[in-house]
């Protein structure tokens, strides 16, 4: 039922740097009214929300290649649904005007009036829903018509064509999350017996009327009982409602398992069918422009896809299509690019197979490591996460210690080493870098701060958290490097490394700020990362944000996402974007990048996958659609090969050997070494019983860590860096394990009887 012209008009929320709009007045409910004369014909109410809804032009942000792009919008009934306003699946917006929706914004009303032709179609398919009831709204603090809304899975960025249109969409979302406010658990399951119920007014007014003592207790025990029923009634309802929710969460967990299941079928037919379903998508894109209306539409249409547009950015697929990628016909393949002052710059093309990772390391001696964990001592007993995080509800989770299960044996040390697995490319990129070709040396550069993350696909066991103090080393003369990290704080909790390789540096230290999102964590690094050639050149980035999902139901999976700048100090910087993967993502973990000169001229475009590759081709391709032929693609990186023999925990072939104990090594590492901690060991080695009393002895001594961090504790081999919040090698450790003297490094894991740990 319509509200009166009356009814109340919501505010958002509005960030620091936004002005107040309007002038407000409250009533009685609390509810906000917006003064007339402020508000003219713009003011949003909530029987627009509610009744015809609210539609109007936006611009989304699709992807790099297409940019932003107007889509028609329409919010009723708690659901905010998008259409496409070119091409064949356009939405026919003038029957909003005949359904009496409110039109937002100047642009959608000349849209309004342009198409209006007096008849009525069946809305199409919307491309893309948000239920506002679950999904988190904000404005931008640097652009007043930015806004987003975070779904849980995704997160829509769009764009009004005002700062007074984007007000009044905020007004409107603002209302509807009103509308649905949020209970929490403990309001849901509350017990509904704790109340009492008072006859003692009724008592009075009977007496007062002059009735028996008898009458009276009468009336008081049939008020007794109509609540009992009552209350019986409202246990009844809360179960009900309780086994709804979990029906609820049981489809869910379903849906989410079909939608993986299609992605991994959609996957396979489109590696057997990939040529046609691209010959088919182009005869759309070709056949899409006959119905538009003007200049500017055909311009738009002509560079609409198919709806696979809202979930890409360009598909890297496209790229790499067999008549434009040749990188693979030879192992050096030369091109030149127009630098900006207009000198021809050799590029090589490398294919990355192992023959030519050889070729960069020829000069390095070969080392024989291990290829396999050991074989586990116990059988393994599987853990319920569930019934953990069930049974610390309410508890403080830095005191609750979880078994072993759900680590893999490397400490958070030695996942700071895996960064350097394809080291080859910082030797090559310093080589390049010694002929003049800067131009080459960042694209090595971004193709290995791209390379870090390929060892997290499928691994889904957490490191082991290093005690204060813990250290480890990494002397791998078969890769040119050697390297070092140590826990520097613990609260917060910073690891620190540095590595010397052939005519570089590496710096760095980092620490997590984590966010719980109920089936999800959120991970936020902090720090910045340092690559400093021989010849002064320095480059600088920061890693990008990671989720993990499927944290209580279905099958845990980690994605990477957001803006990672590679920043030099002399002529080139690069901007990589990881995309976030969607649930039904046909072609996830994408990574596009640039790379500019001192002048803002972008000199040439990568892209590939964190977990599988990364190209490059020259020139500026950012902008290009889908099937854009380019002559020549060439590939910077490839991931190695699997393990030949895979381990529960998914590790790579250069993991494995990360907790190695070479023979003679033991001997030579510092007490602190992540390769003497007795949890961990036992971990590798099978000995599960153990590796959890070990585990639960050393967190129950590291708690002292806090205390002995605020009493002045001082890491051993790092410092900070005067004036800024950053720690730097101080060095002095291989001098001291060439002497093997250990002064100042504490027994930190304490002493373990030898007969009761295999050695490996």
């Amino acid at each position: 039922m319509p509200l009166p012209p009356s009814s109340p008009t919501f505010r958002s929320k509005t960030s620091p740097d936004s002005e107040p709009a309007i002038a407000t007045s409250s009533n009685a409910n609390g509810f906000r009214f917006a003064s007339n004369h402020l508000l003219d014909h713009r003011e949003v109410r909530l029987n627009d929300v509610v009744g015809n809804g609210i539609s109007g032009i936006l611009q989304k942000w699709v992807n790099y290649g297409k940019g932003w792009r107007p889509r028609w919008f329409v919010l009723q009934d708690g659901v905010l649904s998008y259409y496409k306003i070119h091409g064949p699946d356009k939405i026919e917006v003038s029957q909003e005007r005949e359904k009496g929706s409110k039109v937002i914004g100047e642009e959608s009303m000349r849209r309004l009036s342009r198409q209006s032709n007096g008849h009525s179609m069946t809305r199409p398919k919307a491309i893309g829903e948000v239920h506002l009831k679950v999904s988190t709204i904000r404005e931008s603090r640097s652009d007043d018509k930015k806004f987003s809304i975070f779904t849980g899975t995704k997160r829509l960025h769009l764009r009004a064509e005002t700062r007074e249109d984007r007000i009044m969409w905020m007004e409107a979302l603002q209302a509807v999350k009103e509308m649905f406010p949020r209970i929490s658990n403990s309001e849901l399951m509350a017990p509904v017996d704790n109340f009492t119920v008072s006859t003692e007014k009724l008592r009075q007014r009977l007496m007062k009327e002059g009735v028996s003592e008898a009458a009276i207790q009468d009336s008081e025990q049939i008020m007794r009982n109509e609540f009992a029923a009552l209350q019986t009634q409202l246990t009844l309802l809360k179960q009900k409602q309780a086994r709804l929710i979990d029906t609820l969460r049981q489809l869910e967990t379903e849906k989410v398992d079909l939608e993986n299941t299609l992605v991994d079928e959609s996957q396979r037919q489109s590696k057997e069918h990939g040529s046609s379903f691209r010959s088919r998508n182009e005869k759309f894109s070709e056949g899409s422009t006959s119905e538009l209306e003007d200049d500017n539409d055909r311009q738009d249409a002509a560079e609409e896809d198919s709806e696979e547009e809202d979930n890409a950015f360009f598909d890297t697929r496209d790229f790499l299509s067999s008549s434009s990628f040749k990188s693979s016909s030879s192992d050096f393949l030369r091109s030149e690019i127009d630098s900006d002052d207009e000198e021809q710059i050799s590029i090589c093309s490398i294919d990355g197979s192992d023959v030519t990772v050889r070729a960069m390391t020829a000069n390095y001696p070969y080392i024989k490591r291990r290829k396999k964990l050991p074989d586990p001592v116990e059988k393994e007993k599987g853990v319920s996460l569930w019934s953990m995080i069930k049974d610390n509800i309410g508890k403080d989770l830095t005191k609750v210690c979880l078994p072993v299960y759900f680590n893999e044996p490397l400490s958070s040390l030695q996942k700071c080493f895996e960064d350097l697995e394809y080291s080859y490319l910082l030797d090559r990129a310093y080589e390049w870098g010694k002929q003049g070709n800067g131009l080459m040396r960042i694209l090595n550069v971004a193709a290995f701060a791209v390379s870090g993350y390929a060892s997290t696909e499928g691994r889904d066991c957490k490191p082991f958290n290093p005690l204060l103090g813990e250290t480890y080393e990494a002397d791998y003369p078969d890769k040119g490097l050697k390297f070092f990290s140590e826990k520097v704080s613990h609260h917060p909790m910073v690891v620190a490394c540095h590595c010397e390789g052939t005519g570089w540096k590496f710096w760095g230290d980092s620490t997590l700020k984590s966010k719980f999102w109920g089936r999800s964590i959120q991970l936020d690094p902090v720090g910045v990362l340092t690559l400093e050639f021989d010849d002064g050149e320095v480059f600088q980035w920061s890693k990008v944000t990671t989720s993990i999902y499927n944290l209580i139901l279905g099958k845990l999976y980690c994605d990477h996402y957001g803006t990672m700048r590679v920043q030099g100090n002399r002529e080139y910087s690069c901007k990589l974007k990881f995309k976030e993967q969607s649930i039904i993502d046909r072609n996830p973990h994408q990574v596009h990048g640039v790379v500019q000169n001192r002048h803002g001229k972008t000199v040439a475009t990568l892209f590939g996958k964190w977990d599988e590759s990364m190209h490059y081709v020259s020139g500026d391709y950012s902008g290009k659609g889908k099937g854009t032929e380019v002559s020549e693609a060439h590939l910077l990186w490839k991931r190695s090969k699997p393990a030949q023999y895979p381990t529960r925990y998914n590790l790579t072939r250069f993991a494995i050997t990360l907790n190695e104990l070479t023979p003679g090594l033991k001997e030579k590492l510092p007490p602190t070494d992540s390769r003497l901690r007795p949890d961990q060991r036992c971990l590798e080695n099978g000995q599960y019983e153990m590796a959890n009393a070990e585990k639960l002895r050393l967190e129950q001594r590291q708690r002292q860590a806090r205390k002995m961090q605020e009493q002045g504790w001082r890491p051993r081999w790092f410092a900070k860096d005067k004036g800024r919040d950053t720690y730097r090698y101080m060095g002095g450790y291989w001098e001291s394990r060439e002497k093997g003297q250990w002064e100042g490094c504490p027994d930190i894991f304490g002493q373990v009887p030898n007969d009761q740990i295999v050695e490996t």
